[in-house]
């Protein structure tokens, strides 16, 4: 196990009914709110009014940006700078999901620094100072309402990047599982898949002796396969939602890398493919990992025999090393198959066209990954195996 430090100051407020809790959050902050959400959907669930009525209960002074988009965009994030500036904003709230939240990061820290605020993506910039923000949370998928990491695209160039500091925790997040029930079929499949896949991105390391980091995560990929299915097949199922909401908060709040060297090799690669395609970001990591493990188990196939069997409960008996691992592997194909994910770029309508540009974006800092180190041709043959 590698040394480690364990950092966060988000207040998690999880349960039916917490959002009557903002106005006694929010109320330290009370002097200009800017109000971050997406689409109708909190519209016509009736969280928005909620959410201004608590707001006034307060006297909080409110502006707002709606119409954040599924991978927001540098564009509306600009839109929400101005804001802040023009109207002396002191606290951002985000409504919604991980974009959402994603989005109120960037503005939160762009709001405060005079030059560009992809600046901060492209390592030109540290970001020393962010306007402080709040969540309530809609959708179990990225984990952002727990951690300092944003994810923002810049349509115009194509390029989708991160940015993460301390300063853009959130004050607050406040959860409740009844806000999901209404949460589309296939939104609730894509965040079933981006939980997935953060656990894989910390779990499958070359760093030894981490036993309690390995059963946490095969922990939460256990509640999330069964909670997951569980959810699909009732909507309302108040336990199955509050299970992968949990799941989704703690496979990103910085408890599964503790002392561990994790991948994301596969995150930097699907950000190159939905850059371009504008593909939701669940649905590239489904058709991505499986390839990415089939490419890369062999380095520490051990890792993979442990994960087939702990969490598939693959029959080991009279079988090599290879053979479980590959079942493992194909395990996971066939439950993100089953539940409605797709499994090939040529599904979503993407071919190879761009697939030199991605590799080219994806490696444009050098090799990616740490447990294999992938360089451009690794990640065509991932992009080549996926169409």
């Amino acid at each position: 196990m590698n040394g480690f430090q364990l950092y966060n100051t988000t207040r998690l407020v999880f349960g039916k009914g917490k959002v009557n809790r903002l106005g006694e959050l929010i109320s330290p902050y009370i002097d200009n709110i800017l109000l971050v959400y997406g689409g109708g959907s909190i519209k016509k669930s009736g969280l928005y009014n909620q959410v201004k009525q608590e707001l006034a209960s307060i006297g909080a002074t409110i502006e707002e940006l709606a119409g954040i988009e599924p991978n927001p965009r540098l564009s509306t994030i600009n839109k929400g700078i101005q804001i802040c500036r023009d109207k002396n904003i002191q606290f951002i709230l985000a409504v919604g999901g991980g974009s959402v939240i994603d989005a109120a990061k960037a503005i939160a820290a762009g709001a405060l620094y005079p030059g560009d605020v992809w600046d901060f993506t492209i390592q030109k910039a540290t970001i020393t100072q962010a306007l402080p923000i709040g969540t309530i949370l809609t959708l179990a998928a990225t984990g952002s309402e727990m951690n300092g990491g944003s994810v923002i695209t810049n349509w115009e160039t194509n390029q989708k990047r991160t940015m993460g500091s301390k300063l853009l925790y959130p004050e607050f997040s406040i959860i409740d599982p009844a806000l999901t029930f209404t949460v589309p079929r296939n939104q609730t499949v894509n965040g079933i898949v981006d939980i997935m896949s953060h656990v894989f991105e910390q779990y499958f390391s070359q760093t030894t002796s981490t036993p309690l980091q390995e059963r946490f995560a095969e922990g939460i990929l256990q509640t999330v396969i069964e909670n997951g299915e569980k959810a699909l097949e009732n909507g309302e199922d108040y336990d199955a939602r509050a299970n992968l909401l949990l799941a989704g908060t703690y496979a990103m709040n910085g408890t599964l890398p503790t002392g561990v060297e994790a991948d994301w090799a596969t995150h930097v690669i699907e950000h190159e493919v939905s850059a371009i395609y504008d593909l939701p970001h669940g649905e590239g990591l489904a058709i991505l990992f499986p390839n990415w493990m089939k490419h890369v188990y062999q380095e520490r196939v051990e890792k993979f025999v442990q994960y087939a069997v702990r969490v598939w409960s693959i029959d080991s008996v009279d079988k090599s090393d290879d053979e479980i691992a590959l079942e493992g592997i194909q395990a996971t194909r066939d439950y993100f198959t089953r539940i409605g994910a797709p499994a090939t770029l040529s599904e979503v309508g993407i071919d190879h066209s761009h697939f030199e540009r991605m590799a080219d974006e994806a490696t444009q800092f050098g090799d990616i990954g740490y447990f294999k180190k992938l360089t451009k041709e690794d990640v065509l043959s991932i992009l080549h195996a996926s169409i």
